[in-house]
């Protein structure tokens, strides 16, 4: 506090003085002020946000109010989070299961949206009161306050909400990567996406039908089929039914799927070769174990498959997502699906039920 004490003596000192200059020299060091008055507001405030100071099952996520808000560094921006979406990569990460562990303790959360707050030095793409979401931060998303790198933080559409804001980052880079990136796909192609009632399944059905695809879905329930109906699917299957896959080959004349977008490959991947046309690809989004296949699936159809990691992205290739899915929000076919919605002492409760769910319905969401 005597340094923070010390930092406000020093701002408002600087601040008398500028009444005593003029011209260009003035307006610098009012902005210079501002900043400084910025940050040593956010260096004493203190915030709730969830820490995990060991791996482990969903009890390890502890709320604490006593957090100091952090402050952003040069090219960083400070955000107040209004909402924060929940990945299933969050629950692996916190069991430690996860090939990439962060240094405890830690807050989880990448896929915020909220209003700037401060900005670092070097930012100049944002300033105080902007609407924006995350596709990553620095400090960690379950908290009331994040720090996150300029060039993680995109605009949000003054026609989506804050909790849609919140289910775009991940979902919707993930998918488009999957979709073109990765797999290569093109219009007139047939998608398969075999868990379509999450996060990622929406997403990837909303980006496959704009760019012109047959889309296809799965989902276990009704409410999840109907949702994926709504959100760009020609077609909805209910993979809990035996004879699902003898319909999908149906609705592709035999011939079977050009892609398909897995989120469930230890339980899926056999199946998805054997589905495959020839040339065909699937892109893997998601595991929870290993699997067994048959590897000649893929040679008489000269099939491929293909993991997805959205963290292995090159600072092009997010360019390209960022700039394909804000031209989504201005055309109006990006619309998130907010699906359960917790607050932030729950998010225990929503690390439990994002893996034992009987069914996706969009995206779940943690709201401060």
């Amino acid at each position: 506090m005597k340094c923070v004490c010390m930092v406000a003596h020093v701002v408002q000192t600087s601040c008398e003085a500028v009444s005593r200059r003029s011209g260009e020299r003035t307006r610098e060091i009012l902005l210079a002020c501002k900043l400084g008055n910025q940050l040593s507001m956010a260096t004493s405030k203190l915030m709730r946000a969830i820490r995990v100071s060991e791996f482990g099952g969903p009890s390890v996520l502890k709320l604490h109010a006593d957090i100091p808000v952090p402050s952003p560094g040069p090219k960083q921006v400070l955000i107040r989070v209004q909402a924060c979406g929940v990945n299933p990569v969050e629950t692996y990460i916190r069991s430690g299961a996860f090939a990439r562990k962060p240094n405890l303790p830690y807050t989880p959360g990448s896929d915020v949206s909220g209003v700037v707050e401060a900005v670092g030095d070097g930012v100049s793409s944002f300033q105080s009161g902007d609407r924006v979401f995350t596709t990553s931060t620095e400090t960690g998303g379950y908290a009331e306050y994040t720090v996150a790198s300029e060039d993680s933080v995109h605009r949000l559409s003054d026609s989506l909400d804050y909790k849609q804001g919140a289910a775009i980052g991940i979902p919707y880079f993930t998918a488009y990567r999957a979709l073109f990136q990765k797999a290569q796909c093109k219009a007139g192609e047939t998608v398969l996406v075999h868990g379509a009632s999450g996060g990622v399944g929406v997403a990837t059905c909303q980006i496959a039908r704009a760019f012109g695809m047959k889309v296809l879905g799965t989902a276990g329930t009704p409410e999840g089929q109907a949702l994926v109906m709504r959100n760009g699917a020609h077609q909805v299957f209910n993979h809990r039914e035996k004879n699902y896959i003898d319909r999908i080959m149906e609705a592709t004349d035999g011939q079977g799927p050009n892609v398909i977008v897995e989120m469930l490959a230890n339980v899926n991947l056999s199946k998805d070769l054997e589905m495959l046309t020839y040339g065909g690809r699937v892109a893997i989004v998601g595991s929870r174990g290993p699997t067994k296949i048959d590897p000649r699936d893929t040679m008489a159809k000269e099939s491929s498959i293909i993991g997805v990691a959205l963290f292995s992205s090159t600072k092009e290739e997010k360019a390209e997502c960022a700039a394909a899915l804000l031209t989504g929000m201005d055309s109006g076919w990006l619309k998130p699906a907010v699906g359960p919605q917790y607050t932030l002492d729950e998010a225990s409760e929503a690390h439990k039920d994002i893996i034992k769910s009987s069914g996706a319905t969009g995206k779940m969401v943690l709201t401060m």
